[in-house]
């Protein structure tokens, strides 16, 4: 694959830059090889899944665990390595094929398959590379992605350039990302070839007019431009924007639509797909936000975000957030947090059974729906200031578990809680 020929040229380029030799001393970017362990346990409910056409239960369970680690290559350049595998049991997912389980229940939207569809692997492996200039004032990176999962593989490569000036009380950052997905398209069981089953009841033959997408890429591009100032003493802050442009298969294969304007047919409480969710093939986005951060003392920071979000699907969106980090002796830190979010619902979303078959496009996934959510937060986190703690040949650096509630208008609720380790080398 070219891509992946063109990463590895690049990454064995800054391998050689990080390799060269020098015997001058000056302060290291990264004094030791650091590890982190990160894992989190997700879950939600809901009624509203888009597997199902907008009806049905949302239930998931997800439990991700990755490893970063951090190597200095010599006093400029450090190499960082993130690899990760998030496993997940799904009830709406495992609708696609609802009939695949036993035989002897009773079909339904709000009843989980006991099928092979019902859980899946996410593995992701993310290299990066960062090197600084001689006066730390310039900081270039460039990293990669791939990950993969039973319908999906996704490789992403991206680079950036930091300048820090006016003493560095000011710093200007530009990112950009390019990431080329493909999808193995899973569609629903009834609208698959061949497919036949005598239990089907409805008016008439159940004959939808489906077609498979004759596209199976999804590619993405966006560019990030952030400034961050110290205003004061206490008082620094920045701002950023991003331009995200997507184009491809936009559309997820597997989700239902029910159409107004045709039959009804069901396999027991389980209705027959008319169709899969349609979207344009092409996305622009635009993200502007700010951060604002106040040192109340030497015990309290306040930490704040805002930001405003518009496509070209017709969503615009405002999240607004605040933690405020509170030390509770040398040691110990606390975290509460809190995170509001609202938007509107995009040009083509319909509830169950409001679209017409007519129409170009349309989606019953209420991610793409008017709503408004809340999340609350708290963490503690704990640091090893000598790291008199070991594990074999690392020092403990940092301990943090972090737990958030989240709950939106339309019904959803969801919880997740992370754990996460920082272990230094001698």
């Amino acid at each position: 694959m070219k891509e992946t020929a063109l990463l590895f040229a690049l990454l064995t380029c800054f391998w050689a830059v990080g390799q060269e030799e020098d015997t001058s001393y000056k302060k290291r970017v990264l004094e030791a090889s650091e590890v982190n362990l990160v894992f989190s346990y997700y879950g939600q409910k809901g009624d509203h899944a888009a597997v199902s056409g907008g009806e049905g239960t949302e239930k998931l369970t997800d439990a991700a665990s990755s490893i970063i680690v951090q190597l200095p290559l010599n006093p400029d350049d450090v190499l960082t390595v993130d690899v990760g595998i998030s496993a997940y049991t799904s009830a709406s997912s495992s609708n696609v094929n609802p009939l695949d389980g036993d035989p002897s229940q009773i079909v339904s939207p709000f009843s989980a398959s006991s099928g092979a569809s019902r859980s899946d692997q996410l593995v992701h492996f993310n290299p990066s590379l960062e090197h600084s200039s001689e006066d730390r004032n310039k900081i270039w990176n460039i990293n990669a992605y791939i990950a993969s999962e039973y319908d999906y593989f996704s490789l992403g490569i991206g680079g950036g350039y930091t300048y820090a000036f006016n003493e560095k009380n000011t710093e200007l950052s530009l990112n950009g990302k390019l990431y080329f997905d493909k999808w193995n398209p899973q569609y629903p069981i009834e609208l698959r070839a061949g497919f036949f089953d005598n239990r089907i009841l409805g008016s008439g033959n159940y004959e939808p007019s489906f077609t498979a997408f004759d596209k199976e890429n999804r590619n993405s591009y966006s560019l990030s431009l952030a400034i961050s100032q110290i205003l004061g003493k206490r008082l620094q802050g920045s701002v950023f924007m991003d331009v995200v442009m997507q184009n491809g298969l936009l559309s997820t294969p597997f989700q239902r639509v029910y159409f107004r304007d045709t039959n009804d047919f069901f396999i027991d409480d389980f209705q027959l797909a008319d169709d899969v969710e349609h979207l344009p093939d092409s996305r622009f986005k635009i993200p502007i936000g700010a951060r604002l951060n106040y040192y109340l003392n030497d015990a309290v920071v306040l930490r704040s975000y805002y930001r405003y979000y518009a496509d070209d699907w017709g969503i615009s969106a405002h999240t607004a957030s605040l933690e405020v980090p509170v030390k509770l002796g040398d040691s110990f830190t606390l975290y509460p947090t809190y995170r509001f979010y609202s938007q509107t619902k995009a040009d083509y979303f319909y509830e169950k059974e409001t679209a017409l078959s007519t129409y170009d496009f349309y989606s019953s996934d209420y991610d793409l729906s008017k709503y408004t959510a809340h999340q609350y937060g708290v963490g503690v986190q704990y640091k090893d200031i000598f790291t008199k703690t070991r594990v074999f040949m690392f020092g403990l650096k940092a301990i943090q578990l972090r737990f958030s509630k989240y709950d939106r208008s339309d019904g959803l609720g969801a919880f997740i809680t992370t754990l996460g380790t920082t272990f230094i080398a001698d």
